[in-house]
């Protein structure tokens, strides 16, 4: 029986062997029930040991792709067993011009530094530290933070109130199951806020009500008093750009003492301000209300799941404990690297490096839409990695949206964002931080021709 497999170079024979004949049996060429060469032909075919094909037998057998009876050849296995073949993903529509909100520009990413770090962390870390992860995080990483944030952000903690989660995604999950836990029926939402956040607060079986936004960001008299906290984006409001008034951060802080009830600080991007130094923390204000979400999304890259709690001490227990029935504990080594990172000041470094390219990438936003679309406006604060752009009376957002999906170009609109009822503006969002360094020139250009296309007075072909 000829098998036509070919086997993977630059591998051991007997791994390149196991490999070819599970390939072949998930794609089909091994039908359920074919009959497999003796061990000795086998070998013999490939010119391999014998024992080297009994072993690749018997660990397949293990894993149920062939069975054996005694007296009989082996052959593959049938019923059940018989592996499922799965169809490759669908590769995502590609886009000529991507301005997807969120995301930082991920071709900047410090590989070396990171390695560097990683490195560093390796040599240094006791190996008692790689066992079982403690759910509050590895204790140099919290004390770095403790520090960090205290000195960039102006948040008052220490490393014995913060918690280190999957990104703020799984941050605000445990936020909301732990209110859930005690009792809290509902959480109120900016509105507009992320459609994410509404959809898990509901998960972890809170109501949400919306709490409006003006110029001034998040109005602290629309607080609806059954919500037990409120998720607040004060340094940069998700996703329209206004800055938290001030009076109003000392507004919320007090409604939330009278309440006995907390607020959740989501400072997602709070280290990039352009136009003058970023604003504090809300947590600094009321460190036994303000329950502080940071993560590394922004400044790093997303894929790393590193995010950040300082807790009220009246929650640190309840969340440790959170944390620990959802996954106990997060990956140690990125952990210890991002450590490093911060105390080597490469952190700050990069920091630094993107803040002027996002700056320089949002001044040229700006400067393109003055020239292609006069029509539109730049909305919010001189800051982050996104701008949301007004538009003219006579276009709807939708049109908008969908001649830029015609038009290979990624955009999200402002009508996910909005819950609740009351007066929506009309516009899109710009994430000018995705494209990479080297395509942000030409996606730019292609967005201003866009832009002046679906500004004119009739629509082009």
């Amino acid at each position: 029986m000829d098998l036509h497999l070919e086997l993977p170079p630059g591998r051991g024979r007997r791994v390149a062997l196991e490999s070819a004949l599970r390939q072949a049996i998930r794609e089909g060429r091994l039908a359920a029930g074919q009959c497999l060469p003796s061990s000795r032909a086998l070998a013999a075919q490939f010119e391999l040991a014998r024992g080297t094909v009994v072993e690749v037998y018997s660990q397949l057998v293990a894993e149920g792709y062939l069975r054996t009876r005694p007296g009989a050849a082996t052959e593959v296995a049938q019923g059940p067993s018989t592996p499922a073949r799965v169809n490759a993903p669908r590769a995502a529509p590609r886009v000529v011009a991507d301005f997807r909100l969120g995301r930082p520009d991920l071709s900047m990413f410090p590989r070396q530094e990171w390695l560097r770090a990683l490195r560093r962390a390796l040599h240094v870390t006791a190996h008692a530290e790689l066992g079982p992860a403690d759910p509050r995080g590895s204790p140099r990483l919290r004390t770095v933070l403790a520090d960090y944030l205290g000195r960039v952000r102006g948040v008052l903690t220490s490393s014995e109130h913060i918690v280190i989660c999957g990104g703020f995604t799984q941050g605000m999950r445990l936020m909301c199951d732990v209110l859930a836990a005690g009792a809290a029926g509902s959480i109120a939402l900016e509105n507009p806020c992320l459609p994410d956040h509404r959809a898990i607060a509901e998960s972890a079986g809170l109501s949400v009500h919306p709490l409006d936004v003006d110029s001034g960001g998040a109005q602290p008299d629309r607080w609806p008093a059954p919500a037990a906290a409120a998720l607040l984006t004060p340094a940069h409001q998700a996703p329209l750009g206004m800055t938290l008034d001030a009076q109003r951060r000392t507004a919320f802080t007090r409604v939330a003492a009278a309440r006995a009830g907390y607020l959740i600080e989501d400072d997602y991007d709070g280290e990039f301000r352009y136009d003058r130094h970023p604003v504090g923390a809300l947590q600094g204000l009321a460190p036994e209300q303000v329950v502080y979400a940071g993560s590394a999304s922004k400044s790093l890259a997303p894929g790393l799941r590193l995010g950040w709690l300082a807790l009220p001490t009246d929650l640190v227990e309840r969340v440790i404990e959170a944390k620990r029935r959802a996954d106990r504990g997060t990956d140690v080594l990125a952990q210890l690297a991002f450590a490093e990172l911060i105390e080597s000041g490469a952190l700050d470094r990069q920091v630094r490096r993107m803040r002027r390219r996002y700056r320089d990438r949002r001044d040229a936003l700006v400067e393109t839409l003055d020239r292609c679309a006069p029509g539109v406006s730049v909305q919010g604060v001189s800051a982050g990695l996104h701008a949301v752009v007004s538009l003219p009376g006579d276009r709807t957002e939708a049109d908008v949206v969908e001649l830029a999906r015609q038009r290979k170009i990624a955009l999200t609109g402002l009508a996910p964002f909005w819950h609740g009822t009351g007066p929506r503006t009309n516009g899109i969002v710009v994430g000018y931080g995705t494209p990479a360094e080297q395509e942000y020139p030409r996606a730019l250009a292609h967005f201003g021709q866009f832009m002046k296309a679906a500004t004119q007075s009739v629509w082009p072909d």
